[in-house]
């Protein structure tokens, strides 16, 4: 147990293959925490508020080590619908805890496992799970934990060629009433610009793939250096550009906008972490970055 709150529920995965029917828990349960900052312990990260959802949930982050470059990793931008990425940003807070020394002495290492808290909320009951027949069939009830609460595409919400509505697969998707309209992505460019990011890595699933990001001037070169490192590390092919559809306001191509480099990790699947595959991937950004 936490000194000011228990850590999450929803950092353990568990399939009960009763009558083909899975649990999964995807619930992030904490106690009500005196401060918003909190180094809970010695080997423990800075744990930290650092916005809230249009319905008043927590937007949480997690910061290991001192080091002068700071890296992000985010997950779960597209709640529900991509739960598997906020429980891959939970396997890596869990792994960090018991591994504290991973992170080489350079870096500073920050995770916000769940940028859409409502988005997982809309799909959960109020234990926090969610049980269905089948997790690969049943897109419906996933899809509507893709959006916020105001039914808004957070990755389409950032000031990158921008539009008021843009695309998803064939579907029309609001991408709110400006950038950064929406509460949760206005948390993210502040959280970026209030903490010299020097890179970043967005986990979401399912297109298995690494991806550049660019917005009008194109891939920063340090983009393509990490969207390699990572590929050849894990094994997600690299892909500079993303276009099975159009897509306006995403928050990688904003990060490149105002010359910050990141990578959009897709998982191959809406079911499974690949922890192995992302944590080689991680450890090949920490050398990257080690060695400049």
């Amino acid at each position: 147990m936490r000194l000011f709150f228990v850590r999450r529920a929803i950092g353990t995965l568990i399939v009960l293959a009763v009558v083909g029917i899975g649990w999964f828990v995807l619930f992030h349960k904490t106690k009500s925490a005196p401060m918003e900052s909190i180094n809970l312990a010695a080997n423990s990260p800075m744990y930290s508020v650092v916005g809230k959802s249009v319905e008043g949930r927590k937007i949480e982050s997690y910061t290991y080590g001192n080091g002068k470059t700071h890296l992000l990793f985010v997950g779960g931008i597209h709640g529900g619908y991509e739960w598997n990425s906020v429980l891959l940003a939970y396997q890596f807070i869990d792994y960090l805890d018991s591994n504290p020394s991973f992170v080489p002495v350079n870096l500073t290492v920050t995770i916000i496992p769940s940028a859409n808290p409502d988005g997982v909320y809309k799909v959960t009951d109020k234990e926090g799970r969610f049980n269905i027949t089948d997790v690969s069939t049943d897109e419906k009830i996933l899809a509507s934990g893709r959006f916020n609460a105001d039914s808004v595409d957070l990755n389409r919400n950032f000031d990158c060629k921008w539009q008021p509505e843009s695309t998803w697969q064939s579907k029309e998707v609001s991408a709110g009433t400006a950038p950064f309209s929406e509460p949760e992505a206005s948390t993210l460019k502040n959280y970026i610009l209030n903490h010299n990011i020097a890179g970043a890595v967005f986990w979401h699933s399912q297109s298995n793939a690494v991806y550049a990001s660019q917005c009008e001037n194109g891939i920063l070169p340090k983009t393509i250096d990490i969207m390699n490192a990572y590929s050849k590390a894990s094994g997600y092919p690299a892909v500079k550009t993303f276009d099975a559809y159009a897509t306006t306001g995403a928050v990688d191509d904003w990060m490149a906008s105002i010359n910050i480099p990141a990578i959009t990790v897709e998982l191959s699947t809406h079911q499974s972490i690949e922890w192995n595959k992302n944590l080689a991937g991680i450890k090949a950004l920490f050398d990257y970055y080690s060695s400049l």
